[in-house]
């Protein structure tokens, strides 16, 4: 598992076959800033996406090997060739549950 600010990435054995690809290398925008976690090269990954109930799952392949998920006040991360799921960080207060802008 790696973990940059608000977003979690782990490792996953496949990505679901439901899962429909995007074009955007964003992994998360923060609403406050501005800043984006985004892949630094959209040639060393596929990005997926899954409807569930609500909300979306994103899933990434990094088809090279390594990708480098980047935000301008965070340290780099480097992700070897694999599947893996991308997790919001969420806080939960007395009316329910939010992102975390971080």
């Amino acid at each position: 598992m790696r973990r940059q600010g608000g977003v979690l990435i782990q490792e996953v054995v496949a990505i679901p076959r439901s899962a429909r690809r995007h074009k955007t290398t964003v992994l998360a925008s923060e609403d406050i800033t501005g800043h984006r976690h985004r892949i630094e090269d959209h040639r060393t990954v596929r990005i997926f996406s899954r409807r569930v109930g609500p909300g979306a799952e994103l899933f990434l392949e990094v088809t090279a090997e390594k990708a480098r998920v980047v935000h301008p006040e965070h340290e780099t991360i480097v992700l070897p060739k694999g599947r893996y799921r991308v997790w919001r960080q969420r806080e939960f207060e007395g009316s329910g549950a939010r992102v975390v802008d971080d």
